[in-house]
C-alpha cells in the first residue's frame, strides 16, 4: 500500500477544500490545503506522474516533497514525513537522512554514534526536535539541508 491508498477524497466542497477519509482508521475528516500552498496545490504535474502518491503531495523546491493540508492532515501523516533532513559529512558526500519519525538511515558508523548521542535529549518527533538534532549535528560537523 501507499500513502495514496490511506488518504481518499471523497468529494471536493469548494476550490480548496475536501472531505475526505483516512482509510487504515476509518476516520473521516476535512481538509483545507493550506493558504500559502495554494499554489502549489494548483499544480496537478505531480499527482498526474505519481498516481500512488497522497493527492495532497507536491513539491516544495530543493528535491522535497511536503503535504498541502499540514494544517488538517490526519496524525498519521505528519509522522510519515518520508525525508525531514539529509546529512552530509565535510566533504560534501551524503553520510544519512532523517526520516519524520526521527530515524536516522545510514552507514556511516561515525554518524550513527554521534546521532544516537543526541537523540538520548529528544523526547519524540517535532519541529522542536528536529532543530535541535539539526543543531547539534552541525556542531558536529556535518552539513545539514
Amino acid at each position: 500500500m501507499y500513502l495514496g491508498d490511506y488518504i481518499v477524497i471523497e468529494k471536493q466542497t469548494s476550490q480548496y477544500t475536501f472531505d475526505c477519509c483516512c482509510v487504515s482508521t476509518g476516520t473521516e475528516f476535512s481538509a483545507e490545503v493550506d493558504s500559502d500552498k495554494q499554489n502549489l496545490f494548483d499544480d496537478h504535474t505531480f499527482s498526474d506522474q505519481n498516481p500512488t502518491a497522497c493527492r495532497f503531495l507536491r513539491p516544495l523546491g530543493e528535491g522535497r516533497i511536503g503535504c498541502t493540508i499540514h494544517t488538517d492532515s490526519p496524525a498519521q501523516c505528519k509522522y510519515y514525513r518520508c525525508k525531514i533532513m539529509d546529512i552530509f559529512s565535510t566533504d560534501g558526500n551524503q553520510a544519512g537522512y532523517i526520516t519524520g519519525t526521527l530515524a536516522l538511515h545510514s552507514s556511516d558508523s561515525l554518524l550513527r554514534d554521534t546521532y544516537n548521542g543526541i537523540v538520548t535529549d529528544v523526547s519524540g518527533p517535532g519541529e522542536d526536535s528536529e532543530e535541535y538534532i539539526k543543531n547539534q549535528l552541525i556542531k558536529a560537523g556535518y552539513q545539514v539541508r
